[in-house]
């Protein structure tokens, strides 16, 4: 998706997230709970230029295994698409 004139931190912010920082991969790494801690929606931005990537998915609970960052994470489901359409529309007001 191209988004013109807007700071990522802005975007994120507006997508009502908090900016955990950058991933190895140089994503934005962003979370939005919907309680207290879990589950949360969980989404990386990628920013080329002008141009972002999104990836979304759900985390319903905290990484069980000791120092080990995977998780039960939904990637599909009326949840996520919800969630995925709610930013598409914030994102029209930037193309």
């Amino acid at each position: 998706m191209e988004i013109k004139n807007e700071n990522m931190q802005t975007m994120i912010r507006r997508f009502g997230y908090t900016p955990l920082g950058y991933t190895e991969r140089g994503e934005m790494n962003c979370v939005r709970p919907i309680s207290r801690d879990y589950p949360r929606f969980h989404l990386y931005i990628k920013q080329q230029g002008t141009k972002y990537t999104f990836s979304l998915h759900l985390d319903q609970k905290r990484p069980s295994y000791g120092g080990v960052t995977a998780h039960s994470g939904e990637y599909e489901g009326d949840v996520v698409e919800d969630e995925a359409g709610r930013i598409k529309e914030i994102t029209k007001e930037y193309v």
